[in-house]
């Protein structure tokens, strides 16, 4: 025996089948379209845990992106403006992506460069904090812009 669970040697299927049954362990078919057939004997329960494991293992690593976002309107009063930046200001510290955007209601899609200039104001503003992932863009009655966090050193 070679290894955790893991008998090497060529054997012809049947022979394989019995040797298995005496290690008390299972035999797996690996490739079946090789002439002769590819075989492993393994303690299958135990390979499909720590599969999972390692599943699992990647998934708790992978980082989740959470994305806050943060409404203005293209006459946003400046009280409003600070109000929300300092809500920015909180979510990229905390590691969030920012999503802000200016909101047309009506005919206050005339004011497009009202909003615009108010989302490069925002994302100077927060230059310390983030870096801008995509410039202000009109999409419908929206005109959003991205932010994402700095990365800490």
């Amino acid at each position: 025996m070679v290894g955790d669970n893991v008998e090497i040697g060529v054997y012809p299927t049947r022979e394989a089948l019995i040797k298995s049954e005496e290690l008390g362990l299972d035999l797996v078919e690996i490739s079946p379209k090789a002439d002769p057939p590819v075989c492993k004997i393994i303690d299958y329960k135990k390979f499909l845990y720590e599969q999972k494991k390692r599943e699992k293992m990647m998934k708790a690593k992978a980082t989740k992106v959470i994305v806050k976002e943060i409404r203005f309107g293209p006459n946003t009063d400046d009280h409003d403006y600070e109000f929300k930046k300092k809500h920015a200001e909180k979510f990229l510290k905390e590691g969030a992506k920012l999503k802000a955007y200016v909101f047309f209601k009506g005919r206050s899609i005339v004011y497009k460069d009202k909003g615009e200039i108010l989302l490069l104001k925002l994302a100077q503003e927060l230059e310390e904090y983030g870096k801008v992932e995509q410039m202000p863009r009109l999409e419908g009655k929206r005109m959003t812009m991205f932010i994402a966090p700095k990365t800490k050193k």
